[in-house]
Formats: C-alpha cells, sequence, structure tokens
C-alpha cells in the first residue's frame, strides 16, 4: 500500500480551530449574544413605557383583526390577528443594535484603520522621496564620474 500525504480529518479539524478567526468568531458571537440582551432591556424597559405612554405598555398587545371577530387573548383568542406590535418591537430592537454596533464599533474601527493606512502611506511616500533623491544622487556621481573620465582621456 503506498501512504498518502494528505492530512488526517483530525489535522484538518485541528489546523482550522488554530486559526485566528474562529475564536474571533465565538468571542463575537459571545459577546453578540450579551448584547442582545442589554438591547432587549433598553427596549422593554425604555421603549415599551415611551411608547405605551400613548396606547398600552407592550408592543406585543398591538394587533389588527384580519378575520373577525377577534376576542380573547393567547391560546383562547378568536378571529385571525395581525400581531404587528411584536413585529415593530423586533423592529426597533435590531435598528437599536444595529445602530450601537455601527456608531461604537463599526465607525471608530473605520476611522482607526483609516488613519493607520494614511500613516503607512506617509510612510511608503517618504521612503520613496528618499530612494529617489538616492538615485538621484548616484546618476549626479556616476554623470560627474564620466565627465571625469572623458576630460582625463582627451589629455595627452
Amino acid at each position: 500500500m503506498s501512504e498518502k500525504n494528505e492530512p488526517s480529518v483530525w489535522q484538518g479539524f485541528k489546523a482550522f480551530l488554530m486559526r485566528g478567526n474562529v475564536i474571533d468568531l465565538a468571542v463575537a458571537v459571545v459577546i453578540g449574544a450579551a448584547f442582545t440582551n442589554i438591547v432587549n432591556s433598553v427596549v422593554k424597559g425604555i421603549i415599551n413605557p415611551l411608547i405605551g405612554a400613548f396606547g398600552t405598555k407592550s408592543l406585543d398587545s398591538y394587533s389588527s383583526c384580519l378575520k373577525g371577530p377577534c376576542t380573547g387573548t393567547g391560546d383562547a383568542a378568536t378571529g385571525v390577528r395581525i400581531l404587528w406590535g411584536s413585529v415593530l418591537g423586533a423592529t426597533l430592537t435590531f435598528l437599536i443594535t444595529a445602530a450601537v454596533v455601527y456608531f461604537l464599533m463599526v465607525l471608530p474601527m473605520a476611522k482607526y484603520l483609516a488613519r493607520q493606512e494614511a500613516r503607512r502611506k506617509a510612510k511608503e511616500g517618504t521612503q520613496e522621496i528618499v530612494e529617489v533623491s538616492e538615485l538621484e544622487v548616484l546618476k549626479e556621481i556616476r554623470d560627474a564620474l564620466v565627465a571625469q573620465r572623458g576630460s582625463g582621456h582627451d589629455r595627452p
């Protein structure tokens, strides 16, 4: 039998786990889950009562009757209801989460990376200027040596 040089399934799995992005992704999921709890608390504790000042305290109770008669709640409800309040609550939760993630995480990171890129380009620009000026100095030295040789050969 010939030996195969292919990595084993275990080695492939180990290499996959040892990549940095897998750990980063796992941390992001855990932080995201904890952050979701905070946002849900903000929606239930602040947003819902503010909306409740104009109607009911819970967004989940907002609904429209599609086919009546709509009476009762929960399992005892009759008729066909569209529960648009729960959709509104979920949408608000999503918008708040997206806004916080963008303004507190994405935007500052983008600004930081832009500054880093500008510094890198500034360094590269300085190096190019130095390299160009060194090249020009070397050309001048070469031209001076050629001129000296040329004037030295013309003399008897």
